[in-house]
């Protein structure tokens, strides 16, 4: 089961839990724009805790499940996932928007456009170093919500907002989506993280070592010590080639070299192709083991 509380999240329980009606997961991005400011006269970041201190007392009846700093990767959650939040307005008689899906995760950035933070002004929430995103992200993913904007990205502050789709579609919506609303926030939102790609499996077979591996100069390497030896001699025991009376072993002994010239053969190679020392060709077909 998903965590109701997101880890590493500061906990801010302030009460007021209530069910979610079911249906299409969704979660809703939000910034706080809390002043307003301009590129001609941009204003300083408002503190997280002041935001904090707001949606755990007076603003309680607009608290959203996280607040987020992408400034520092600072989060409070104040109500678990599976509870309806109350960040957007929700009419009498229509869409229960605080609560149409199995969740409906709500999530505040503290941002507002042409901010000020450590002398910097950043225009749009992308623009920020968006800290912490991809956990916050692999969260709300847990609880089933799809990496999917059904109405669009956000792109700018522009409301488009449809009812049916809202009511039918899992993924996230900008605020300036969600039916009964007329904010037009959060205006972009970071990408979806890349899936991880899965990792390369180590071959399980030991690469050819090359020629001067099993060579000194024009001779076989008699004597040589490795246990790559070891694990070719058992190979050519179990392809019927082997030529040991004791072994194989860690040391290149005359075995090897004959147990070797018998699986080439066995290959189809003739003549010196079929001699010691091993090639690339006849080791890729011999797949001895990694040591």
């Amino acid at each position: 089961m998903s965590d109701l509380w997101f880890p590493g999240a500061e906990r801010l329980d302030i009460g007021d839990h209530a069910p979610t009606d079911g249906g299409p997961a969704k979660a809703i991005s939000h910034i706080t724009w809390d002043r307003s400011a301009s590129k001609a006269n941009p204003q300083d970041l408002v503190p997280f805790a002041n935001l904090r201190s707001y949606f755990s007392g007076s603003g309680r009846g607009l608290a959203p499940h996280i607040l987020w700093s992408p400034f520092t990767g600072q989060f409070t959650q104040f109500v678990p996932a599976n509870s309806r939040s109350k960040s957007v307005v929700d009419q009498p008689g229509g869409t229960r928007t605080n609560r149409a899906g199995s969740v409906v995760i709500q999530i505040e950035a503290l941002f507002f456009p042409w901010c000020r933070y450590n002398s910097k002004v950043y225009e749009s929430l992308t623009d920020t170093p968006c800290k912490g995103w991809d956990e916050l992200h692999a969260w709300v993913k847990s609880w089933g919500v799809p990496d999917i904007w059904p109405m669009g990205k956000p792109n700018g502050f522009v409301g488009h907002r449809d009812e049916h789709t809202w009511e039918t579609r899992a993924g996230w919506y900008a605020h300036a989506q969600v039916p009964e609303n007329d904010h037009t926030d959060p205006g972009s939102w970071p990408d979806f993280p890349a899936a991880p790609k899965p990792p390369v499996p180590a071959t399980q077979y030991e690469p050819f070592p090359g020629v001067s591996f099993f060579m000194r100069g024009s001779q076989p390497a008699l004597g040589k010590s490795s246990p790559i030896f070891t694990a070719m001699g058992k190979r050519l025991m179990a392809e019927g080639c082997g030529r040991y009376k004791v072994g194989p072993g860690l040391v290149l002994g005359q075995a090897d070299v004959d147990s070797y010239d018998a699986f080439q053969s066995k290959l189809g190679f003739t003549g010196s192709d079929a001699k010691w020392p091993p090639g690339p060709t006849s080791w890729a077909e011999l797949k001895v083991p990694r040591v």
